[in-house]
């Protein structure tokens, strides 16, 4: 069985177009205009072995916000569109991912119920990066969280994201997507014992 979903959502604010396949290869084919946001969504798909295409443009001239969060709420839907009603899924994953002189941790439950605790602590300033055409560009840190409760709310998911310990706001926000990725992909992966049974008490993941 192929878990694969297409998302559109077109606003007056942001045009997204977006292809998951739950269990792919890490193959990532998004165009992104945002040079920090792109390496942060290759990373997931790298480490979660997601595959992920499609397209993001939005009115960049106002802010990133929307862009960002908007891709959250995308991406988060394409999410819940793949697993269905979660039959024979472990629904619940948990991940410590160690970057440098950073330790990140994420925790995540497909339990039908959005819910986002972001604890990055990121100092929310911009990170600033120069193109190959000598262009400057940023990345504005604190719509990190913005993406992810976009997240939480289109995939109906809990997830909850620490910083343990860490200094780069680089450092710390790839980690939490890399931790993110592993403990997705723990989580969407099939347990043999449930043998294709909704993963809840109550019969029905809401």
């Amino acid at each position: 069985m192929e878990r694969i979903a297409e998302i559109e959502r077109n606003t007056k604010e942001t045009q997204i177009v977006l292809k998951l396949n739950l269990d792919g290869s890490g193959k990532y084919n998004l165009k992104n205009p945002l040079g920090f946001f792109d390496h942060m969504l290759s990373a997931f798909c790298k480490h979660g072995d997601f595959d992920l295409s499609g397209s993001l443009s939005g009115d960049l001239h106002v802010d990133e916000h929307h862009l960002i969060e908007d891709t959250g709420i995308a991406l988060g839907q394409a999410f819940a569109k793949a697993l269905g009603d979660c039959a024979g899924i472990w629904r619940s994953g948990f991940f410590i991912y160690p970057m440098d002189e950073s330790l990140l941790q994420v925790s995540v439950d497909f339990g039908g119920r959005p819910f986002c605790v972001c604890n990055a602590a990121l100092t929310n300033i911009p990170l600033v990066s120069i193109s190959p055409q000598g262009l400057q560009a940023s990345f504005q840190t604190d719509c990190f969280e913005d993406f992810w409760q976009g997240f939480a709310n289109g995939a109906k998911c809990n997830i909850h994201l620490d910083t343990i310990r860490g200094r780069s706001d680089h450092h710390k926000m790839e980690g939490l997507f890399k931790a993110a990725a592993r403990a997705i992909r723990q989580a969407v992966d099939f347990d043999s014992r449930r043998q294709g049974q909704i993963p809840s008490t109550k019969g029905i993941i809401v």
